[in-house]
């Protein structure tokens, strides 16, 4: 018996199933679950355990079988395999579980605005909340849906937020922990039987980031691109792709009032353009501004009946009053906030568009050496996106307190299972056949690292990605980085000149390349280490920074 078998058994023998509940009644469920607690403005505010509040890539899994182990790259960090006995064990174990619980919920959703590779998704939980945020995460499923690639290979998604595994029983199969006893979550993919399983994490992101590995896997089988980006497009057409891991600032950049929003985390880049895989955001929220990010803090903030409102705010402070204050970060600096595209003012509804004539790498660097925006020519490009650099804030996985620098291919390395040379191969003959502009842009750190210089003001970003998506920055003077192999505007309309330079925003410029050499070091290293016995082309290769 196939595992949607078993699945949809164990749902047919239940007497109390909610299956697609009215969204509505899913957040009536929730507040009456005491799964959440209604804010003043009507929107929901929720907590997780501390050991929830981000992803636990340690103990995310990928089973390990023999007809999907080619084409997994085992060699990143990311891709931890399990064994398909322990696999079965946690489905069994899930099943039974959720067969015991009171009450379930079940939601029927898709992935992916393109009905031409648009997933479905069926999500079996015991918590309103969990279907809830499915609800603002996934998308209806479309009228055309057998059109799909993908409509017979329905994936099912079983999720036991609160629950914990049996530490005895998954000794020895499982990641040990500070005592020496097996962990007690597991977040895992079984990419074969098409089957996912949330075990005791609680983060919603958890659901989210699972969903988004499967269709980073499932999509280049069908000659689609997936890619870790936002996406909106212009009046007059122009689609831009903004791609960068989580804290950069895909989500605050691309909702911008004068472009239409896709989406802000997820798509696919087809033959035909690009498509969001979602039906909602997933924001932080920690220190969001009402002037700075305006469209975000409004989805959130707007002031609604609690049943039409449905925006999830996890792990943020909220006083008896029910205001929240996004700058309280005791309980984590990853607050999020989960809501609908259609909270944005000014989306695109089919979530779809042509092909993206401006890609934008966003990197948050924390050494403060990289220049605010900067130009890549389709070599450069391509050693950026192979090292993903940026890096990791704090919040965003669970032990992470400060900044600390990683390369992330792809930039959301986490997220992409496949052997490498598949996403750089698709996106660089994307780009030579659309001839795509790509510039890098560094939403970290200037005058200084962390701690000593100051964070990129989101208003003078804003007015340099403004420019590259004008087209603003086509005709300027560039100077070519000889540390890092990129290309400097010694223009930008609107921004003083001084502060596209680097070096000439430190204090002391010896100590600035003192700082840039290191990480250049670093960059040679990593390159080193994960692409050494790697075919890359010497062209791409000579743009690595320190080599």
């Amino acid at each position: 018996m196939s595992k949607r078998a078993v699945v949809d058994a164990m749902l047919e023998a239940r007497e109390r199933v909610a299956e697609n509940p009215a969204r509505p009644d899913m957040i009536r469920m929730a507040v009456d679950n005491r799964e959440v607690i209604i804010a003043a403005n009507g929107a929901l505010a929720t907590w997780t355990p501390p050991e929830s509040t981000g992803r636990s890539p340690k103990d995310t899994l990928i089973v390990k079988r023999a007809t999907s182990e080619s084409k997994i790259d085992w060699d990143s960090p990311n891709n931890i395999p399990v064994s398909e006995e322990t696999f079965e064990m946690l489905f069994s174990d899930a099943v039974e579980v959720l067969s015991k619980k009171s009450d379930l919920y079940v939601t029927d959703r898709v992935l992916g605005a393109d009905s031409a590779y648009a997933l479905p998704v069926k999500t079996v939980t015991d918590q309103a909340l969990t279907a809830l945020f499915t609800d603002n995460m996934f998308r209806p499923i479309p009228d055309d849906i057998e059109k799909s690639f993908f409509s017979d290979r329905e994936f099912t998604l079983l999720a036991l937020p609160y629950d914990k595994l049996d530490r005895d029983r998954y000794q020895g199969r499982l990641r040990n922990l500070a005592d020496g006893k097996a962990s007690d979550l597991a977040v895992v993919i079984d990419l074969d039987q098409r089957v996912g399983i949330v075990y005791g994490s609680a983060y919603c992101g958890s659901v989210k980031k699972l969903m988004f590995s499967v269709m980073n896997y499932m999509l280049p089988e069908v000659g689609i691109l997936p890619l870790h980006c936002s996406a909106n497009e212009g009046p007059n057409g122009h689609v831009a792709l903004l791609l960068g891991l989580s804290g950069t600032g895909k989500t605050t950049l691309s909702a911008d009032p004068e472009r239409a929003l896709l989406g802000d985390d997820e798509h696919g880049w087809s033959d035909v353009g690009v498509a969001n895989f979602e039906n909602g955001c997933y924001a932080k929220m920690i220190n969001i501004d009402a002037e700075k990010e305006p469209e975000i803090y409004q989805a959130i903030m707007h002031e609604d009946d609690y049943l039409n409102h449905g925006s999830i705010v996890e792990n943020a402070m909220v006083y008896p009053n029910g205001f929240f204050d996004f700058d309280d970060e005791r309980l984590t600096p990853n607050s999020r906030g989960s809501y609908l595209l259609s909270e944005l003012s000014n989306i695109k509804p089919s979530s779809v568009a042509g092909h993206p004539q401006t890609i934008l790498f966003l990197t948050a660097d924390a050494n403060g050496v990289l220049p605010p925006i900067s130009k890549l020519d389709p070599a450069q490009a391509m050693l950026w996106f192979l090292m993903g650099y940026t890096s990791k804030l704090a919040g965003t996985e669970t032990g992470i307190t400060e900044p600390v620098t990683t390369f992330s291919r792809f930039f959301g390395e986490p997220f992409m299972p496949c052997n490498p040379d598949v996403y750089a191969g698709m996106l660089g003959a994307r780009m030579e056949s659309y001839k795509s502009e790509v510039f890098l842009v560094n939403t970290g750190w200037s005058g200084g690292p962390f701690g000593e210089g100051e964070r990129m003001d989101i208003k003078l970003t804003r007015a340099l990605v403004k420019a590259a998506m004008n087209g603003d920055l086509a005709e300027v003077d560039y100077i070519h980085d000889p540390v890092f192999h990129v290309m400097i505007p010694q223009s930008c309309p609107g921004v003083e000149a001084k502060i596209l330079n680097p070096r000439d925003t430190w204090r002391d410029a010896n100590t600035y390349d003192k700082r840039a050499q290191k990480l250049a070091g670093e960059f040679a290293i990593h390159f080193e280490k994960a692409y050494g016995n790697k075919n890359i082309v010497p062209e791409v290769a000579r743009q690595c920074p320190g080599r």
